[in-house]
């Protein structure tokens, strides 16, 4: 069992690496395995749901090269998968399971998808019902919408849907079935929400017509089928949802300062810092190319008081990866946090509404669970503790954060869920340890 040993430490002033983005390292290996032709894709994530992903479309008969460090050469298949002569295993990978539903469902092929016993809790109705409405047929093995899930490609009819919730992984879904469906398919999300999908499939040669948000912020995405993707080299910038972790411990431990280039800056996902910098937070994002299909810059963070905020309502969906380690800064600011409108926390990994709450309170913080969210008094001392991360990797991280500012040691137990999104998170953390 690995663990994470943690205890409280002065100013941090380091430059730390920051790998590679996951929902970008997803898209490129789907995309790029979609495409027509070779791609070369650097920065890739090799965490393991990430690699979830290439095994997957190695599987549906994508050659795929892993050339050094990040690097991977992918023969696309000109859009026509193959049939797969096992099962499709998505590990831990949500993301690829639900974006993969809207490939396959597309293809005259059958598909089990699988998933290790964290994903075979995850529900997958939100991305089943815009699929059947095109005519894609699913069967549910776990009952409820849950994996193993069975799908019986073929021929696809647009659709016009609109989201009840935002979900970028809805949004992907559909908008990858509908490269396969004679005529326009169309998605409109009720808010913003993460837009790596659109970027990258126009890097990629998909036409699409992206609209303008209205007044309410809906806004409504566009493609008309059929059509291929296009290979390209893509590379992959460094992953904010792991900078988040970093972003937390400087601004909040005063005298500290740490830098980090090549951060992906795309407005979708920068949310964490606008949060931060309304608790009182100094950071500086300097991109590096504005004009980039995905910016990317140096971010650096200083350290100083944070005051408590409200994260709620149309900018949940832009830090709803962050919100744990949020919820920490929470503890660490004076004044009181409210985190409202997330109930989509209980069915990640784990219910982290719940798990946050509960090791927050372990290490003496006061914080009140609510059905979508939690109320963090901020200001009480974080003692250390011993505390389980419910296999949920950014659990795991968002505490080893906490453990840096409290009283004695902090145990953070069976941490391996970690190598999910940032393997090598465990060694910067001891670097800031025996710095």
């Amino acid at each position: 069992m690995q663990t994470f040993t943690v205890h409280h430490c002065g100013p941090i002033r380091s430059t730390i690496t920051i790998p590679g983005d996951k929902s970008m390292s997803h898209r490129s290996a789907m995309f790029a395995s979609l495409a027509k032709g070779k791609s070369t894709i650097t920065g890739f994530l090799e965490a393991e749901d990430c690699l979830s992903t290439v095994s997957a479309m190695r599987s549906l008969g994508s050659h795929i090269e892993r050339t050094g460090t990040g690097t991977f050469v992918i023969e696309g298949t000109g859009g026509h998968l193959s049939q797969p002569t096992g099962d499709v295993d998505c590990g831990n990978s949500g993301t690829t399971m639900r974006l993969l539903s809207g490939m396959i469902a597309s293809q005259p092929i059958h598909a089990r998808m699988t998933g290790d016993a964290s994903l075979s809790k995850r529900p997958m109705g939100r991305v089943i019902k815009p699929l059947t409405e095109m005519g894609g047929r699913f069967t549910a093995e776990g009952g409820d919408g849950k994996p193993p899930l069975v799908v019986e490609g073929g021929k696809l009819t647009p659709l016009y849907y609109e989201m009840p919730v935002a979900s970028a992984q809805v949004k992907s879904a559909i908008l990858l079935a509908g490269l396969s469906a004679e005529g326009e398919t169309s998605v409109v999300e009720p808010a913003a929400c993460r837009d790596h999908t659109e970027r990258m499939l126009q890097e990629f040669g998909v036409i699409l017509d992206l609209g303008t948000p209205d007044a309410n912020g809906r806004r409504r995405i566009t493609l008309k089928g059929p059509q291929t993707l296009k290979g390209r080299d893509f590379v992959v910038p460094g992953d904010i949802s792991s900078a988040a972790f970093w972003l937390v411990a400087g601004a909040a431990k005063e005298g500290s300062e740490i830098t980090m280039h090549g951060v992906g800056l795309n407005p979708t996902r920068d949310g964490i810092i606008s949060v931060l910098r309304r608790m009182g937070a100094d950071i500086t994002a300097t991109p590096s190319d504005p004009n980039a299909a995905e910016p990317s810059g140096t971010v650096v963070v200083k350290g100083g008081r944070l005051t408590g905020t409200v994260i709620a309502g149309a900018e949940i969906p832009n830090v709803i990866d962050e919100l744990p380690v949020l919820a920490v800064a929470g503890a660490l600011a004076s004044g009181t946090t409210i985190i409202r409108d997330a109930k989509e926390l209980r069915v990640k990994e784990t219910d982290r509404i719940a798990a946050v709450a509960g090791n927050l309170r372990a290490m003496g913080a006061k914080v009140t669970e609510t059905e979508d969210g939690m109320v963090i008094e901020g200001g009480y001392p974080l003692r250390g503790a011993r505390l389980q991360c419910f296999h949920d990797h950014r659990i795991a991280m968002a505490f080893a954060i906490a453990g840096l500012f409290a009283e004695g040691e902090t145990v953070i137990e069976k941490v391996e869920c970690v190598a999910t999104s940032y393997p090598t998170f465990g060694a910067t953390l001891e670097s800031v340890l025996t710095a």
